[in-house]
């Protein structure tokens, strides 16, 4: 299975586990994920994908998750665990070039926690996806 999708994973570790999230001005509560582009790995193309949608830079490789297929537009996405240089902000706003220049606000949910309705079906099932491989490590 080829994934054609990359999702980066930012976690975060004060007190309970927390995984990066943000809202999306149209679509809701998401994950940052995108398209691998032609002759990009998914390691690659997931710290280029967290770049362009949140501003932040990863160090060092990247640990795989795993791959998932959707259910969603024939996606399969592959899944880093990526490691932030500096600890982000507990909230920010950033302007991404997507969809024509948009502000997707970041902030963290709690890992066990239960998706708020405002989370896209899709989202909410790759954060359980998430979270099986996240506990079974």
């Amino acid at each position: 299975m080829r994934p054609t999708k990359a999702c980066p994973v930012v976690l975060r570790h004060l007190g309970q586990p927390a995984i990066l999230v943000f809202e999306h001005p149209l679509a809701g509560i998401q994950l940052v994920k995108g398209s691998i582009e032609s002759g990009e790995s998914p390691e690659r193309a997931a710290l280029r994908e967290l770049a362009e949608e949140s501003g932040l830079v990863a160090i060092g490789a990247t640990q795989p998750l795993g791959i998932w297929e959707s259910g969603f537009d024939e996606q399969v996405w592959s899944f880093h665990l990526c490691e932030l240089a500096d600890p982000p902000a507990d909230s920010w706003t950033f302007h991404t070039g997507d969809g024509g220049g948009l502000d997707f606000r970041f902030f963290w949910h709690l890992l066990e926690s239960k998706p708020s309705p405002d989370w896209h079906w899709v989202y909410r099932n790759a954060l359980a996806f998430i979270r099986s491989r996240i506990e079974g490590r």
